[in-house]
């Protein structure tokens, strides 16, 4: 009863990565999914997958599972090792294809991935092999490493399965951090890439761990706390940087996407609620919307409101604001939203007057030429950020009034710029 305790309790530590590997692989599959014929994607999946599996079988549990379903004894070990020796080809190949991009057809690539599969296919092979003409009767469920280190055929398969999985560490810990070290690289991408060395550069604590504790066993000592005690956690950490490796630039895109889609939403909110009043009516809440639909639908709700506006838009006050906004000290750019801020406000009213002389059967005010409205539908995000400042919009008004009758009604106003 002891033992069954202890053996729950040191399994539950394999949980957690398990779990975290299980959201990275839920949290890329949609868009595996979505995007199946990418091979590149493809490949991530079944990496995560492969690393799933590994921390499933690899738990005591699961090993006294596996052994007394097949019931052969310690059949588990080549399993997992196997898991493990297909998890470290896996990683490889996906850093080579990845770095190098699935565009690149060189000699170099085919030959570097043909010798991958190759090399760990024969280390899987050799494995169970090895393990066939091994005498291991004595069920081992967390010191089989140490505890058979000196048994001819299973001393070669730890210490096959030792040495691939320390060599495959290295190379992909070298490939990652050479590839961080080059430029242009998005920055959600650098972070994901970080984390994905440190967890690689974890599991060489993990291997030296375990090979100093077998190499220790061949030379007569004692030192399988470093297999049994301070390997699993390492191989642990290991696990959870690696997901969070993978997950960091989907996700770190995702969110950055979402945020920008938010703010450029509320951004127009201003123009929008100014715009509403031309109709009485605004864009219909839906419930399910996705923010690009929501972003899209109050984009085109403004766009449609302008475009009747246009007929009242004052290219002359349009123009002294520009002016005055610069002599204010703005920007070029900020002074031309500023003045088309001014218009549209001044467009707003001017509809507003007409409608109630409409309802009174009233002359109606003609049209003013027929502006441009190009470079105002186009800028209505910057527009919308000039109606946030309206004690600022109120200066520019003042000003440009100043201006307008300094010139007297006989000026010309210039174009805007």
């Amino acid at each position: 009863m002891t033992y069954a305790l202890d053996l729950s309790a040191y399994s539950v530590s394999f949980y957690i990565p398990t779990g975290v590997l299980i959201a990275a692989l839920a949290i890329k599959l949609p868009t595996i999914v979505r995007l199946w014929k990418d091979p590149l994607l493809r490949a991530v999946g079944g990496l995560l997958l492969i690393a799933c599996c590994v921390f499933v079988f690899v738990t005591p549990s699961t090993i006294a599972w596996t052994n007394r379903v097949t019931g052969v004894p310690n059949i588990s070990a080549p399993w997992v090792y196997s898991l493990l020796t297909a998890f470290c080809g896996s990683c490889l190949l996906l850093i080579i294809a990845w770095r190098n991009g699935l565009s690149d057809r060189s000699a170099q690539t085919r030959r570097a991935m043909r010798w991958v599969i190759t090399v760990y296919s024969g280390v899987i092979v050799a494995l169970w092999v090895l393990f066939a003409f091994a005498d291991v009767p004595v069920e081992r469920l967390r010191d089989l490493d140490t505890y058979y280190a000196n048994t001819p055929y299973m001393r070669e398969v730890i210490l096959l399965y030792l040495l691939a999985h320390t060599v495959a560490t290295v190379i992909t810990s070298r490939l990652i951090w050479n590839w961080v070290r080059t430029d242009g690289l998005d920055a959600w991408l650098r972070w994901g890439l970080k984390f994905l060395g440190l967890g690689y550069a974890s599991q060489l604590v993990f291997d030296a761990a375990k090979l100093t504790a077998v190499a220790a066993r061949w030379t007569g000592h004692d030192l399988d706390r470093l297999s049994t005690v301070l390997a699993p956690p390492v191989a642990c950490l290991s696990a959870i940087l690696i997901a969070v490796g993978f997950i960091l630039p989907h996700a770190g895109q995702y969110l950055h996407e979402r945020r920008r889609l938010r703010l450029a939403y509320r951004e127009l909110r201003p123009l929008y609620v100014l715009t509403r009043t031309v109709n009485g009516h605004g864009v219909p809440f839906l419930l399910r919307a996705t923010p690009e639909l929501r972003l899209t639908r109050r984009e085109t709700f403004i766009r449609d409101m302008l475009l009747p506006l246009a007929r009242h838009l004052d290219e002359d006050l349009r123009a002294r604001s520009y002016d005055a906004a610069l002599g204010l000290g703005f920007a070029p750019d900020r002074a031309k939203a500023l003045a088309a801020a001014v218009a549209i406000l001044d467009a707003v009213d001017a509809e507003s007057r007409e409608g109630g002389r409409e309802e009174g059967r009233g002359p109606r005010r003609e049209a003013m030429g027929d502006p441009d409205t190009t470079d105002l539908l186009r800028e209505i995000g910057a527009v919308s950020r000039a109606l946030r400042r309206p004690a600022v919009i109120g200066a520019v008004r003042a000003r440009a009034a100043v201006t307008a009758r300094a010139a007297g009604p006989a000026a010309v106003a210039p174009e805007v710029r």
